[in-house]
């Protein structure tokens, strides 16, 4: 399935911006959503090809919005990557073990980043 439809997960204003940013000028179509619960709110409504989800974040945390997604039938075949700053490798681990595909560290390197993208479209 091509990716066309990008929904950007973090709470970072600056990290949101620099993503939404570099994906636009690669020719994706970019929604953001600044909270866990307010990212699971927009997939529900606008169905995208991908998530982006940082993991550190008020409230809900990625990992475990993450799961909500990968656990529900409504959402599971809509794949996401983490994008995190928590770089172990037993936080790749778990991070995949709750349902994402890939795991990015950042700062996020834009060929990376795209090359992570092209392996999912």
């Amino acid at each position: 399935m091509p990716i066309h439809n990008i929904l950007v997960v973090d709470d970072s204003p600056t990290d949101r911006q620099y993503l939404t940013d570099m994906l636009s000028k690669s020719g994706f179509k970019v929604s953001s959503a600044a909270s866990a619960e307010e990212a699971l709110a927009k997939v529900k409504l606008a169905k995208p090809d991908l998530v982006l989800m940082d993991v550190v974040m008020p409230g809900q945390n990625g990992f475990q919005a993450t799961r909500t997604l990968s656990n529900d039938e409504a959402t599971k075949h809509i794949p996401v990557i983490i994008c995190s700053t928590k770089g172990q490798e037993t936080d790749k681990v778990w991070g995949l073990r709750q349902g994402a595909r890939d795991y990015i560290v950042k700062p996020i390197k834009q060929a990376d980043l795209l090359a992570k993208i092209t392996a999912l479209g």
